[in-house]
């Protein structure tokens, strides 16, 4: 694994401390800003993904014009929907998180008490979320490095030859997964909620 996965690996794992340390008052001041400015850059994905679904519907309308209007198609604009639709998905995750509008199995759920609703939510963001972040960058790491040595584009010559970049937003949907957790970790310890 590179150098750059093991760092990304270590700061991922630093932000989930971030939470506990600001609750247990060691340093909380400055871990409460930094959650803070975390949480703005997941919201900042989370637009940057809304963005997307928007540049998908456009381009998919310019392919079909293009396609079906002038008889020309352009294998770039039909890419780019790909592109465009892995960015979208991938930003999203960690905002979706965020805002506590994941799918839940609310069997028992609703009808728990609050108190016991943020030791749930906290043993799953434990147990589950983070963890599961983590392997994604973990394993995700020799293919978006073997895609970066060789700087992978499309097998189409007039294809966006920026497939390593496609690549890329797999480890950084992990490491969003893994901020969002940490600033739900940080509502949930002080009772704050989200939405």
């Amino acid at each position: 694994m590179s150098p750059l996965f093991i760092g990304l690996l270590t700061i991922m794992i630093l932000v989930c401390l971030l939470p506990w340390l600001s609750h247990m008052g060691q340093g909380s001041n400055i871990a409460q800003k930094i959650l803070t400015q975390i949480e703005r850059l997941v919201r900042g994905a989370f637009y940057l993904s809304a963005g997307c679904g928007l540049l998908i519907a456009l381009a998919q309308m310019a392919a079909v014009i293009s396609r079906n209007v002038f008889g020309v198609n352009f294998i770039w604009l039909q890419e780019s929907a790909i592109y465009l639709f892995a960015a979208m998905f991938l930003m999203a995750g960690g905002a979706v998180l965020l805002m506590d509008a994941h799918v839940r199995v609310d069997i028992f759920y609703a009808r728990w008490t609050e108190k016991r609703q943020r030791w749930i939510n906290l043993a799953g963001l434990h147990f589950f979320v983070i963890p599961v972040g983590l392997l994604i960058i973990w394993a995700s790491a020799p293919y978006v490095h073997t895609s970066w040595s060789s700087f992978e584009g499309s097998q189409d010559p007039s294809g966006i030859q920026g497939v390593f970049l496609l690549k890329t937003l797999i480890p950084v949907f992990g490491a969003l997964l893994i901020m969002a957790a940490a600033v739900r970790v940080g509502d949930l310890l002080e009772g704050r909620r989200h939405g």
